[in-house]
């Protein structure tokens, strides 16, 4: 990507004036046929993301001095709006949106070494029923969702079942009918990944018991003094009643997340901890998933997008394509995908960048989607909020993220300022707070270094908003030539032609498997009109990137 940061300060200029004039172009995403096999999803820490209501950024009296990027920096539900309103997503060619959980967190604060910390990340719950107030209310979500339905963007909250929030002296551990305290996951075989806690203080719901147990008396206390412990518990008589399941832990929380789809219209939940929650359970919250959007969509016919699915995409940590269908935990095999997912989050995407050609990550990528994952999908990302090995910690590769990314068969999810080339190394953080810094919207604005990676990525993004075949259509290489590689992908009537790593600005292209003489083509990057001769396609471009459709 050499050419692209020697572009001069003016070209860059005269780049971003004529986004700003195409945006009837760019907008073809609303239009496009959506799959979610396809989608471009974008990933972002409620917390961290933008400030839309400074009056709630200090909830609970949570005002504990904490270890860096460790309590709540001001993120909230209204940021995420405005900038959903302002086109930014559109621009970037993202159409799903996936946020960290928003549930009520733990008021109380954890000392585990790394300094003091609050439940800025949303995995800490308190409350599944209520909205943390430092995010927002529900009124905020509920304009979140239809400002981002209105663009054609879709909205994915984040579930937590596997476990509460931990014990502090202002949230005291759960009945021992809902929860264990002991042992501590060894994760050396499935029963010490399962049936244990994930780390110390953490309590791990016993999602395995069937037993009926009585809601734990903080929340109902907690209910009584915020006036709605009777429609509560009135909800869950006709939950129990209507789905005939014991009151055991599990179902509770089931009904409590499955109420975000009917009373929000979210379109899919990224489930947390999957690995860590016996198999069964997320064949019955897929149900429970597809009951709730069913009912909402029968209950709001003027606000369903289409005919889509509720889009369950699970965190299993570790897994990757190359695994298939089945994860292995060493002594048992377990399929998270039939009756359960319609897709798994990628583990492997930004190790086999690293050790493959591109040419064969994408060949790789098509032949297990083609076959043994046919009709289920996979989310690819290169860095992420818990990943400590990104695929470019310091940021030195932030084109090539994209290239690859954006370009590999799958579904693609951008972490919140990949676009920008976020830092993931802040001084003074210790872990996973170094991937949690806040995003650098000032960058942006002022630095024509990070303008010209933002614009890279914008331009692929909506390429692939346009385009499902990108994600989801069948992959044939055309051809390479030294670093020169063509491809083409196809997904149903949607065709588009692909190059990299051109080095000359006389670009010459076969199109001839895809396109007929006389097709007038676009190149999307380069936004130029050029017309197939003899079954190729000839024009100058100071770019190496050639993305080619219909015009």
């Amino acid at each position: 990507m050499k050419k692209i940061f020697l572009l001069a300060s003016i070209a860059l200029f005269f780049s971003c004036k004529q986004q700003k004039s195409d945006k009837s172009e760019e907008s073809k995403n609303q239009n496009q046929a959506f799959v979610w096999e396809g989608a471009n999803v974008y990933f972002l820490m409620t917390d961290r993301f933008n400030n839309g209501d400074t009056t709630n950024d200090i909830s609970y009296d949570r005002t504990k001095k904490t270890g860096t990027l460790r309590g709540f920096e001001g993120g909230d539900i209204k940021g995420i709006t405005k900038k959903i309103k302002e086109g930014y997503f559109t621009d970037l060619g993202i159409n799903a949106v996936w946020m960290t959980p928003i549930v009520e967190q733990i008021h109380g604060a954890t000392d585990e070494g790394t300094g003091i910390s609050y439940g800025y990340h949303g995995y800490w719950a308190k409350d599944w029923t209520n909205i943390d107030s430092n995010y927002g209310t529900k009124e905020d979500l509920k304009e979140l969702v239809a400002e981002a339905h209105k663009k054609g963007i879709r909205i994915l909250l984040d579930a937590v079942i596997n476990h509460t929030g931990p014990v502090t002296e202002k949230d005291p551990v759960w009945p021992s009918s809902w929860v264990r305290t002991e042992p501590q996951c060894t994760y050396d075989n499935y029963k010490n990944t399962v049936t244990c806690t994930l780390v110390k203080n953490l309590p791990d719901i016993k999602t395995e018991s069937n037993e009926n147990v009585a809601l734990p008396p903080q929340l109902v206390a907690k209910w009584k003094a915020e006036g709605r412990y009777e429609q509560e518990v009135k909800e869950l008589d006709a939950f129990f009643k209507r789905t005939g399941y014991p009151r055991a832990p599990r179902f509770y929380i089931m009904k409590w997340l499955t109420d975000y789809i009917t009373e929000f219209g979210i379109d899919g939940y990224r489930v947390d901890t999957v690995k860590h929650t016996e198999e069964f359970v997320w064949q019955e919250f897929k149900v429970e998933c597809d009951y709730a959007f069913e009912m909402f969509k029968k209950n709001n016919p003027d606000k369903v997008l289409d005919d889509n699915h509720f889009y369950l995409v699970g965190e299993v940590y570790n897994y990757g394509i190359s695994a298939g269908k089945a994860f292995d935990f060493g002594d048992k095999k377990v399929n998270y995908f039939d009756k359960a997912f319609n897709s798994l989050i990628n583990f492997e995407l930004k190790w086999n960048v690293k050790q493959m050609a591109q040419k064969d990550v994408f060949q790789r990528y098509d032949s297990i989607l083609q076959t043994d994952l046919k009709n289920y999908g996979i989310l690819n990302y290169m860095s992420s909020h818990d990943d400590g090995q990104p695929f470019d910690r310091e940021r030195n590769m932030p084109f090539k993220t994209a290239t690859m990314l954006l370009l590999t068969p799958g579904t693609s999810q951008v972490y919140y300022g990949d676009e920008n080339a976020r830092e993931l190394i802040v001084e003074g953080a210790v872990g996973d707070a170094n991937l949690r810094s806040l995003m650098n919207w000032e960058n942006l604005k002022t630095d024509p270094q990070t303008q010209q990676i933002h614009t890279h990525w914008q331009k692929l993004g909506q390429f692939r908003a346009n385009h499902p075949a990108i994600g989801a259509g069948k992959h044939q290489l055309i051809s390479q030539v030294t670093n020169e590689l063509v491809f083409s992908r196809i997904y149903r009537e949607d065709k588009v032609v692909v190059g990299l790593n051109f080095n000359n600005k006389n670009v010459i292209i076969d199109v001839s498997s895809v396109f007929k003489n006389g097709d007038e083509l676009h190149d999307f990057y380069s936004k130029q009109t050029v017309k197939v001769v003899d079954g190729k396609v000839k024009f100058n471009s100071e770019f190496d990137i050639v993305l080619l459709e219909k015009k």
